[in-house]
């Protein structure tokens, strides 16, 4: 094939990519009058101004957002159809776009007339003669891919390159993960496209795209039925910050932003955790048990609260006692969560203390005059406030430091061992862990929210004696956990729903955080995401029940990706071995691409540095892309510690360090970075050298699955130091 006719072919694409540019300004102008007279709107002077102005700037800073995140890599695909070849081609993009006669000039991918784009084979062309994908930078095309799908049509359509899917695999990997939405398979295809409704669960080995595929599938979502999903809301859950912020440019690029990326450690509103616990302390807070313990210690009496209330009220002596105040705190919490009781505290206290009035003067002053005084002493008023303070999960879940109350809540229920591994997880700084994290939201659901005050509760203090105004008022004075004012919490547990959840490394989701994840998805549809030869929790069967407790109700959809997109077949070939070798039941799917060049073992060396140095400097100099340190956990400061000293990754070592550390992903262009087995979840690296397996592999009960994982991160080169 000549160069010339490949540039012929490359400038026409330009041209048509050009007249897109020009449209794309268009639209950004469009949207920014709409939003300058939507402002104007707002200045009528009358609420109607006011609405129509919001709902104009609304939209309009929508499609200002989704026109900017849509530069790159705009125009991607082109159809040329049997029914269409002296017509104008299809041309499919990251959004749709009309010209000035509103006619169609670029395709969204994800509307029905894209949909063959991905789905027509060599076997059924679906009437697609040519389909050709368009390579950019920027604005500038830079090359195309061609497929000849219908070899029978009478065309003289020129084709072009060595095929899209090959072209996409052989790039080198940077820090983030990005979308595949030029080269989608027909069997990714299938799940994007699969119904909004109920459960659809993507399987299948490393490497076959279902990560990227599942977001796509959001993308999708939104695209179709946008009012549902954008009003009520897509959560994406991945297992840590590193991951999530190597898949957070998937989505923007495909011109959608309303979707809430959540690691596990940051589910719940206002809290953020990524340190992890130790395996074996990990194993006991994600086990199902954990949410009776959480139950118990909820309805236990706050540390340091009064044990008994005496007052002397005209010829009587009234005291609650410790017997009284049990049974009343029963009574109470018969009725529904904790915090929702507030409002009843006052009246069912001095229901009990009334029913002691036996003098005349007492009764011949009647149960109002017995209200007013008692609101009025702030003797009662401190101690009601003292035996039924307003709770939140952290103050409640710091309780089970104390060794006693933990033996107490725990009887029965976990271990004197498991007691000591928790107590010791809970005995330092007061951070949390992810595995915190749903044990948090298990107490907050327990607890319950603190009723907001309505005008109905104004005019009910009227009737009894004020005494909701009077406890409410003075928990917010005299109530401050931890040196503060408590105030009712900004985000309420009602408000934790979403219309659609996503969830990635699904095998990998503990009891308690399928608990936790569950209530987010309770009205929603759900893509679920998994492989379980690669799971890291140690009890499957536990975990699986969770999981149809969260799901119960649901219809499922499954598919099955077969083919490795990510490994070269000789590393995919090691790790298979391995997986076979060490009795893991794992789905092996079928590596398309060749390098010819096997995983390289090091082992025996004396100075294990040394030899991380040379596999690390051997690896960086073969590939253009990213390199993946992985190490155990026990060994993470160390290696950091080597990175940081090697004056050849000098420039490379703080990010590294940011890895080890926080779990947060590495900065800027950082090519080598150092990640424990978990950390690598999820991501993908175009060399891996995986430091001590044999450590990696030991160091838990699923350390087999891990190290497994880990051998399948890498796209060119793997290389092991022992």
């Amino acid at each position: 094939m000549s160069e010339e006719l490949v540039e012929n072919e490359i400038a026409q694409e330009q041209a048509f990519v050009d007249r897109v540019q020009v449209q794309l300004v268009k639209s950004a102008k469009a949207a920014q009058e709409l939003a300058r007279e939507g402002h104007g709107r707002g200045r009528l002077g009358h609420e109607g101004g006011l609405v129509e102005r919001d709902a104009m700037v609304f939209q309009a800073a929508k499609r200002i957002a989704q026109l900017d995140a849509a530069h790159e890599g705009l125009v991607f695909g082109r159809l040329d159809l049997r029914t269409e070849l002296d017509a104008a081609p299809r041309y499919i993009g990251r959004i749709g776009l009309r010209d000035e006669q509103r006619d169609s000039l670029l395709i969204d991918w994800r509307a029905p007339a894209a949909a063959v784009f991905y789905q027509a084979t060599a076997a059924e062309p679906q009437g697609v003669v040519r389909r050709r994908v368009l390579r950019s930078t920027g604005p500038t095309v830079i090359g195309v891919e061609d497929e000849l799908l219908d070899a029978e049509a009478e065309t003289d359509l020129p084709i072009v390159g060595e095929g899209a899917l090959m072209a996409q695999l052989s790039r080198a990997r940077d820090r983030s993960m990005h979308s595949i939405v030029a080269t989608i398979q027909a069997e990714q295809d299938k799940a994007i496209r699969a119904p909004g409704k109920g459960v659809v669960s993507i399987s299948g080995g490393p490497g076959t795209g279902k990560t990227v595929v599942a977001l796509h599938r959001a993308a999708f979502l939104l695209y179709t039925d946008r009012r549902r999903y954008e009003g009520g809301g897509v959560l994406v859950v991945g297992p840590s910050g590193v991951f999530m912020r190597y898949i957070e440019r998937v989505l923007p690029s495909l011109g959608e932003t309303a979707v809430a990326l959540r690691s596990l450690g940051e589910v719940v509103d206002g809290v953020k955790a990524s340190r992890h616990d130790e395996p074996a302390v990990a194993d006991v807070k994600g086990s199902a048990r954990m949410a009776e313990l959480m139950r118990r210690t909820a309805r236990q009496q706050a540390p340091g609260s009064p044990q008994e209330f005496r007052v002397f009220w005209r010829d009587d002596t009234i005291v609650l006692d410790r017997g009284t105040l049990g049974r009343l705190r029963r009574q109470l919490m018969s009725q529904g969560r904790r915090n929702r009781q507030l409002p009843r505290v006052a009246t069912t206290l001095l229901d009990a203390m009334w029913r002691q009035v036996r003098g005349e003067r007492g009764r011949d002053r009647g149960r109002e005059a017995f209200n007013d005084d008692m609101l009025g002493n702030q003797a009662f008023v401190e101690f009601a406030v003292a035996w039924w303070p307003p709770l939140d999960a952290p103050q409640v879940l710091g309780w089970l430091r104390d060794p006693e109350l933990l033996a107490r809540v725990g009887e029965g229920l976990v271990s004197p061992e498991d007691q000591r591994l928790l107590a010791k997880s809970w005995s330092g700084d007061g951070s949390l862990s992810v595995e915190d994290v749903p044990l948090l939201d298990e107490l907050r659901y327990a607890l319950g929210d603190v009723p907001a005050r309505t005008e109905e509760d104004h005019d009910l203090d009227d009737h009894i004696g004020g005494d909701l105004q009077e406890l409410t008022t003075a928990a917010e004075r005299e109530y401050a956990p931890s040196g503060r004012a408590w105030a009712p919490p900004t985000h309420r547990i009602e408000d934790d729903g979403y219309a659609h959840v996503l969830v990635d490394e699904a095998q990998d989701l503990t009891p308690m955080q399928w608990r936790m994840v569950g209530r987010r998805g309770r009205g929603a549809s759900w893509t679920i995401v998994g492989d379980p030869a690669q799971s890291s929790w140690p009890v499957p069967a536990e975990s699986a029940e969770a999981r149809a407790a969260a799901l119960e109700g649901k219809e499922l959809h499954e598919f099955h990706l077969s083919t490795n997109y990510r490994n070269s077949s000789e590393i995919y070939a090691y790790a298979a071995a391995y997986a076979e070798r060490v009795g893991l039941d794992a789905d092996l799917p079928t590596a398309v691409r060749s390098t010819g060049i096997d995983p390289k073992v090091v082992t025996g060396s004396a100075d294990l540095e040394s030899a991380t140095r040379e596999a690390v400097r051997e690896v960086a100099d073969q590939v253009a892309g990213t390199v993946g340190i992985v190490v155990p956990v026990a060994r993470r400061s160390e290696v950091n510690a080597w990175l940081a000293s090697w004056p050849e990754f000098a420039d490379d070592a703080p990010g590294a360090r940011a890895a080890v550390d926080s779990a947060v992903a590495p900065s800027g262009e950082d090519r080598v970075v150092v990640l424990t087995g978990l950390d690598t979840k999820g991501l993908e690296f175009d060399g891996i050298v995986v430091v001590d397996p044999q450590q990696i592999e030991d160091e838990s009960v699923t350390g087999r699955a891990t190290l497994y994982v880990v051998l399948t991160r890498a796209t060119q080169l793997l290389t092991t130091v022992s």
